[in-house]
């Protein structure tokens, strides 16, 4: 079950609390005869997604109208009959924004049944991926709103994705999350509510788009796996309206990344064939090379060995056309020895060690920012640790630890934690400072 953001975004509108939206429901229920008993824990449950019975969510619509003296429609409340033709208004581009900016409040006023969401799987998963690859296209994405947006705020959106990414890499997810979603709601969306031609509002969706996913990846990195999903959904909807098939490629890949860690791996194949295919001669060469070496890494943990060599040497082929000031921003993360950590990783998979070793080496000897720098220490670490080079595991393992300080992030503890076992259970000599060292870095909450 997906939250119903819509509802909870009108009820916060209309000021009604849970207990007082299931007490008007029994009364409304009453005036047509019903004997209904509904309380707090019942709204709580339409809230994390379970659709009322019988006549109820047109009685909460009646509720709603008469509190907020205006009409409310079932897909206002996001209680749209599956399977039925829904209100233009749900269908429309305008109706996508009117969710996705519903479920930015949501997060910002920190609901839990938005941040607690577990990842949907199999069609509601797979749906947004196909409707991105698919037509039909948004043939004219102009707003009549009263507010003219103009090229300085697509400026700012922008110039507030490349801040917020760069606060991410250094800070983590957790600490940044909280500051891209106030900007979101503060700015973006009174933007996309605005008056813009369609030209305009295609560079409207598109500079969102890209903010929308850097809050995905920020919810991703603070284990909020629904919520993240939820936002990858989004941006990869915002993509489309921008008629950018390069920016929802990139938001596929965020998408296979995610699949990764939740263990889909044939899913995580799936999605990046999808953008390869889509997006065809005009993928970048940087995205080319990690799409490729994600699949790569999907088909080692599948067993596939094969796959995921030929996988490695089309990864590497792309890497190698990779020309710096010819990327959009978004695959600046591609850095030099990314791809020679997915590559170590795939190969540790496969128990090749010695080549595995060589490519964690080269990820460790080419500069990263820091976030990417822990992550490759980390991977080096494991390998030496796998080839029995104790001393040199523990020296990369301190190293992987003075740098992870101050960054706030769950991915990256799961990689300290991993080292941390990895050492331990292996009863080498020196362990002891590394975990140490490990210890303190967790022993701080987020």
């Amino acid at each position: 079950m997906q939250p119903n953001t819509l509802l909870d975004a009108v009820l916060d509108e209309a000021g009604i609390s849970h207990a007082g939206l299931a007490a008007h429901v029994n009364q409304a229920g009453r005036a047509r005869g019903l004997a209904l008993r509904y309380e707090h824990t019942a709204v709580a449950r339409w809230l994390k997604g379970q659709r009322p019975r019988g006549q109820v969510p047109d009685l909460i619509c009646e509720v709603l109208a008469r509190r907020l003296r205006r009409p409310v429609t079932l897909d206002d409340i996001g209680l749209g009959v599956p399977g039925e033709p829904s209100a233009p208004h749900g269908t429309s581009l305008s109706g996508f924004v009117e969710r996705a900016t519903a479920l930015w409040r949501s997060d910002e006023q920190q609901r839990p049944h938005v941040l607690g969401a577990p990842a949907v799987t199999g069609t509601p998963a797979v749906m947004p991926v196909w409707e991105w690859e698919n037509p039909p296209e948004d043939v004219d994405v102009s707003r009549g709103g009263r507010h003219r947006v103009t090229s300085a705020d697509i400026g700012t959106l922008r110039a507030a994705r490349a801040h917020y990414e760069q606060m991410y890499r250094k800070a983590g997810g957790v600490a940044t999350r909280s500051r891209i979603v106030g900007f979101l709601n503060a700015e973006a969306a009174p933007l996309l509510r605005g008056g813009y031609t369609d030209a305009t509002g295609r560079q409207l969706h598109r500079a969102t788009g890209g903010l929308v996913a850097i809050a995905g990846i920020c919810a991703y990195d603070s284990d909020a796996h629904g919520l993240a999903q939820r936002y990858f959904h989004q941006a990869l909807r915002l993509a489309k309206a921008s008629g950018d098939r390069g920016l929802g490629a990139y938001v596929i890949a965020l998408l296979v990344n995610q699949a990764l860690f939740l263990r889909e791996f044939r899913q995580a194949v799936a999605f990046a064939e999808a953008a390869l295919r889509t997006v065809g001669k005009d993928v970048t060469p940087a995205l080319a090379s990690d799409l490729c070496a994600m699949q790569a890494k999907a088909y080692a943990h599948l067993g596939d060995g094969t796959s995921a060599l030929a996988c490695i040497r089309r990864a590497e082929a792309a890497a190698e056309r990779i020309r710096r000031g010819t990327e959009p921003d978004e695959t600046g993360y591609v850095q030099p020895g990314l791809v020679n950590v997915q590559v170590a990783e795939a190969l540790l998979c496969l128990g090749d060690l010695t080549a595995a070793a060589e490519h964690a080496e080269a990820a460790v000897g080419t500069p990263a920012h820091d976030r990417g720098r822990v992550h490759r220490l980390a991977m080096l670490s494991t390998v030496e640790l796998r080839r029995g080079d104790a001393d040199k595991a523990v020296a990369t393992a301190v190293l992987m630890a003075e740098q992870a300080r101050g960054m706030e992030s769950q991915r990256v503890r799961d990689r300290l934690r991993a080292v941390r076992e990895h050492l331990v259970r292996s009863g080498c000599a020196g362990t002891a400072e590394a975990a140490e060292l490990i210890d303190g870095a967790l022993r701080v909450p987020l």
